[in-house]
This record gives C-alpha cells, structure tokens and sequence, in this order.
C-alpha cells in the first residue's frame, strides 16, 4: 500500500491512491457503511479538507474503491480462463473467480455489491465494468447468439457465484484455503450444470 496507517502518513505524494487504500482497510474493518472522508483523511494523516481535491464525497471514494474491485475481478478472471478452452469452461471460471473474489478481496467485494453506488454517476466506474462484460459476453457464444437466452444463462451464473460467495463468508464451507477451492470448485461445477440445462432457463 502507499500508506501507513501506523505511522500515519502517505508516501510519494499520491493522495488519491492513499484514500483508496484507507477506504478500504477501513471497509474491511468497519463495513461499507462504517467509515467517512474524514476517517480516511485522519487514517493517512491529511487534513479533513485534502481529499476534496481529489473526490468530490463519500460515494466518489466509494465509487473509486469499486474500480479497483472491478480491475482485481477482471484480471483474477483473465488468470482463471485458459486461453483457448471452451465457452464453458471459461464461463465456469469466471464463476470461480467470483468466489475467489469474494474470500480474497471481501472489502472490494462488499463495495461492488453491498455499496449501493449509483453507476450513472461516475463513468468511471461504468468503464471499469466493460472489461468485465465482455468476459460475460462468452454467455452467447454458448447460446448461438440467441440475446434472450444468453441473458437467463448470465444471471443464473451470477446468481449461482453469488450464493456459493455468500455461503464460503457464512462459514457453511469451513476456513482456509481448502474452503475457498471447494467453494469456487462447486461454482463452476454449478456453472457447468446450469449451461447443459439452460434451455430450461428460458421458461
């Protein structure tokens, strides 16, 4: 990190980078909801009135925080997705990198989907999900370019990656490492499930 919250102060003059990464210590430790400006400002050691030269509130901090969330998710993804293997596949571990995400990343995660940030705000954060839609876009490939279908197939992904992330944070599958595996392994094979059956996704 380019802070130190022990010392108190920021390094090589980068303000806006340092409020990032004290908003997110301080999400992960307090919620998304428990912390402010003025927090992060006292974190990295700067007066309550520097970071509006950078954002413009609480939310804009926020929607910063979540454009980071979407560059880890993005390139956690890229990582998981063999070059070149089926549509399937790849949507499987995207599935099982979401889970990954969430155990691995819980305050970016907490901000991306427990923040409530208003998108059409900052187009920043509408940028940052383009990345992340086209690696969704694989879902027409597997349904032949049919949009209806693509997009059932989409949200039962999601909603899928979504519970097994929720049930890995709960504790339902245990702590550690070998948690973690299982989770994002059943997301996948989840995932896997989903795309044999999703013509009855459509009804």
């Amino acid at each position: 990190m380019s802070w130190s919250a022990k010392q108190g102060r920021y390094h090589h003059g980068d303000l806006r980078a340092a409020l990032v990464d004290a908003a997110t210590v301080l999400i992960a430790e307090r919620g998304v909801r428990g912390f402010s400006l003025a927090e992060a400002s006292r974190r990295v050691g700067v007066s309550g009135a520097a970071p509006y030269r950078h954002f413009a509130d609480r939310d804009d901090l926020l929607a910063a925080v979540a454009v980071r969330g979407l560059e880890v998710f993005t390139a956690m993804v890229a990582a998981e997705a063999a070059d070149g293997a089926a549509a399937p596949m790849r949507l499987a571990a995207m599935a099982g990198a979401y889970v990954r995400f969430a155990a691995e990343h819980r305050p970016l995660f907490d901000t991306l989907y427990g923040a409530d940030i208003d998108k059409s705000r900052f187009p920043e954060l509408q940028r940052a999900w383009e990345p992340v839609d086209e690696l969704l876009s694989v879902v027409l490939e597997i349904c032949d370019g049919d949009a209806a279908a693509a997009e059932a197939l989409a949200g039962a992904m999601e909603a899928t990656a979504h519970g097994h992330a929720a049930l890995l944070i709960n504790g339902d599958y245990g702590h550690g490492t070998d948690a973690v595996q299982a989770a994002a392994d059943k997301a996948a094979a989840a995932t896997l499930a989903l795309v044999a059956g999703r013509q009855a996704l459509a009804g």
